[in-house]
Order: structure tokens, then sequence, then C-alpha cells
């Protein structure tokens, strides 16, 4: 049976775009519809419960969006709400992520894989139950780089303050000679060309955002929901910022034209 309803995605800003970009490419066939909060960015700074309250209020957006399904494409908002929008929105199924320790931890050649990420991740319960799971016996380097989040926000520029903003965080990463680097935060893998001039092929970043579309895909796979159209479902973009600066952002970013609407709930 097909389902044509959207796929809801939220994030802070412009980083669910690389959770986007992922599930457009596993299911092109699905309807998506993204919700940037760009007036509350950024999110990982802010209290666990003011989170919850801003994360409750997208959720409901876009459940109204007739959403068969919701993506929190961000790693600061999966730490502090995940388990409590699942307990709030019972009816419709919400598709986390956590930082993917466990790949780089099984991997490692080093023993020593890296972590970059936001503070609430850093500092959230699901981040340590993360590492008690899966980081036995490895050394974890954890790197709290905000300012990274606001780089991506303004396109992932390619000049020369933007790569030394970006060597200036793998730094300490390098310097514990780390051979798995974690993205913890979806801004980040807009920067994975910046930091691959940085750290050359001897050490691999790892970004979720596949294994979350995969997990999309399975979910809907189990409740029949997939759409089974042969057309290219529509995107749509809110945003609670400024609808062009998000438009032409969006549009470097993802290598195709944006056109975001203001978001009002």
């Amino acid at each position: 049976m097909s389902d044509p309803r959207p796929i809801g995605l939220l994030d802070s800003g412009v980083g669910g775009l690389s959770v986007l970009r992922e599930v457009r490419r596993l299911l092109p066939a699905e309807p998506l519809c993204y919700v940037a909060d760009q007036a509350n960015l950024p999110y990982g700074t802010r209290p666990v419960d003011e989170l919850r309250q801003l994360v409750e209020r997208i959720v409901r957006f876009l459940i109204a969006q007739d959403c068969k399904l919701i993506v929190i494409a961000c790693n600061a908002a999966n730490a502090a709400a995940l388990h409590y929008l699942r307990a709030q929105f019972p009816e419709i199924p919400i598709v986390g992520m956590e930082p993917a320790v466990k790949p780089a931890a099984e991997r490692t050649r080093t023993g020593a894989i890296g972590v970059l990420t936001t503070q609430t991740t850093a500092q959230g319960a699901l981040y340590a139950n993360v590492l008690t799971r899966f980081a036995n016996g490895v050394r974890v380097i954890t790197q709290v780089c905000p300012q990274l989040v606001w780089l991506v926000e303004q396109g992932a520029p390619e000049d020369e303050s933007a790569q030394q903003m970006v060597a200036e965080c793998l730094a300490p990463l390098q310097a514990a000679q780390v051979d798995h680097i974690v993205l913890g935060c979806t801004h980040f893998p807009f920067l994975i060309p910046h930091m691959q001039a940085i750290l050359g092929s001897s050490v691999s970043l790892v970004d979720p955002a596949p294994a979350v579309a995969r997990q999309v895909r399975r979910v809907l796979e189990a409740r029949e929901a997939l759409n089974d159209s042969n057309s290219k479902g529509e995107a749509r973009f809110f945003t609670s910022g400024a609808p062009e600066q998000f438009s032409r952002v969006a549009s470097r970013l993802l290598g195709a034209s944006v056109e975001a609407l203001p978001l009002r709930v």
C-alpha cells in the first residue's frame, strides 16, 4: 500500500539538510517537509527543558502538515528530547540519531577515536549511554565545536579563515592520534571537504546520516508506508529565521534551488 504523505525533518538550522540529502538519495519518491528553527539557533547550547519546548512545537507543526514519520535531524535535540517526544506523540514514528561511536570504536586501529559535537550533546545522558555501550577499551576524545555550526550556517565557505577555524577544532584530535572522527552534529558533514584537506587519508570521518536514512526506510517498510510513486517527491522547506538567507545557504549546500517559507507556529 502506497502512502503519499511526507516525511518530516527538523533541525535548528541547515545542518539537518545532511540527513535530508541521504533520505532523498535512498528514498527519492518520498515527499519531504523540512523545518529549520533558525530563530532559536543554536540548539547545542540551550538548556534541556527549553529545547524540549522548542522541538515539541515543531513536531506539532509537522504533524499538522500530515507527516507520516518525523526525523529529529539534530544531535542536540535528540540528546534533550527524543524519549520525551516519543512519549508525547506515540501515534507517529519518530526516528532519532546518536553519535556514531559504535562503528568508529569497532574499526579503530589506534584505539583512539574523536567525537566532534556540541555542548548539549556532549553533556547529555544519551551520549554517556552510547559511550558506555560501545566505547569499552577505546579512548574517546570529545571536542565541542559550536563555531563550526555557525560556519555551516554561513554556507560552509572555502576561504582561508574557514579552513583555519576547522583546523583549530581538529588539532586536539590530531594530537591524540585518533584514526576515526565521529561527526556528532548534523551540520558537520558539510565540512567534510575542509576536514579531509587537513587530515588526509589516515583519518576516517564517520557520518551517521546514511544510517538514519536506512532506519527511516526500515520503519516505513515495517508500517507499509513507503511511497510507491515513480515520480520524485517534492520537498518543502520552512524556517523560523529569514527565508531568503536559508534559501541561499540551503541551495549552496544541496546544489539545487531551494525556496523556504516562513515558519509560523
